[in-house]
């Protein structure tokens, strides 16, 4: 092999290498520098307001927020019951929200029916969609599953970020027509670009922030996120 080309080989090598360091470091400290620096201070009035107890639910990829299905939240979010989720369901009692890129969403309900389109548009850029479910009684605690016990104030802005994350024609929120994994679940236009860098645990982690929680700087994994969740709460 002639000596230069060899050193082209080499180099590219190295440029893998050092990619692949400053990702890795990138997830370390993403996930270990807390944001915001500061922890809140709770209030007299938020410490003594009755909350709600929310739960962060997590896969390999992607994470789900679920939040209490009683008469509050069926109201707040009754265009998806409009929708077709079965927000009266007997048994239901959580309301599920996932937010993520609109092919691989949408077009790989499991495993076994990845494609390479919305794989290619989930690693660059993506519209984005939002993803409402319910699910009856959720045995805690288990290792995808996380709890988080909210103040009132702190519970209606995670609401109020849960909504507006929703895509709107005019007040209405957007279905997607002909998409869904189930029975009770719909899909849903939503606000925001999905990338890989930028995806639904980001989505996820902006959501618990706003809730009074602290994340780490950046959370692309379930994983990543769930640990910096330990580390500074």
């Amino acid at each position: 092999m002639p000596a230069v080309r060899k050193g082209g080989i080499i180099r590219v090598f190295k440029w893998i290498a050092y990619g692949v360091l400053a990702l890795v470091l990138a997830v370390v400290l993403g996930t270990i520098v807390p944001r915001p620096l500061l922890p809140k201070t709770a209030t007299a009035a938020a410490a003594t307001a009755a909350g709600e107890r929310i739960l962060i639910l997590s896969g390999p990829i992607h994470t789900d927020i679920a939040i209490p299905l009683n008469d509050e939240t069926r109201a707040m979010f009754a265009f998806a019951g409009e929708a077709g989720v079965s927000l009266d369901h007997p048994e239901a009692r959580w309301l599920i929200f996932g937010w993520g890129g609109r092919s691989f969403y949408l077009e790989t309900p499991t495993w076994s029916e990845l494609k390479p389109m919305p794989v290619f548009r989930a690693l660059t850029i993506d519209r984005s969609v939002m993803h409402v479910d319910i699910a009856g009684p959720i045995v805690e605690p288990q290792p995808s599953v996380t709890s988080v016990d909210l103040d009132r104030v702190d519970f209606d802005r995670l609401m109020t970020f849960i909504s507006e994350s929703f895509a709107r024609n005019g007040a209405a929120a957007v279905p997607v027509e002909g998409f869904s994994y189930g029975y009770a679940d719909r899909f849903f236009e939503a606000e925001g670009t999905f990338n890989a860098l930028f995806g639904c645990n980001t989505w996820t982690a902006r959501a618990l922030r706003e809730a009074g929680l602290r994340t780490g700087l950046w959370n692309p994994l379930p994983s990543t996120l769930g640990l910096s969740l330990r580390l500074h709460n």
